[in-house]
């Protein structure tokens, strides 16, 4: 009875429920490249991607983005992924790269 009540309320102690990363898409925009990397979430898909940008010193940086957007497809949320790499670019194309961060989220 108690297990019934955990799965019903979303207390259960297994990690299979985690959120999975979905295969994705990518797409290049300005002299960034945006993926699009949906996670899974039961039945449905948060909008999850990252931005990517090739440094002339300094390797790859990359910036992360999760938001609280879930979709019923994996199609929308990747859709959805894209537009939201573009308009991060679009609004924070100088401070997107310009620290020394290889790495972090956006």
């Amino acid at each position: 009875m108690a297990s019934f009540f955990s799965k019903l309320f979303g207390f259960s102690g297994s990690s299979e429920k985690q959120a999975e990363q979905a295969a994705g898409k990518t797409e290049s925009y300005g002299d960034c490249l945006i993926r699009a990397t949906p996670m899974r979430e039961g039945p449905q898909f948060r909008l999850a991607g990252s931005i990517e940008r090739a440094m002339p010193d300094a390797g790859v940086k990359v910036r992360t983005f999760i938001r609280a957007d879930l979709f019923a497809s994996e199609q929308d949320a990747i859709d959805a992924a894209l537009r939201k790499g573009r308009q991060i670019i679009d609004e924070q194309r100088a401070l997107l790269f310009n620290d020394d961060s290889p790495s972090r989220p956006v």
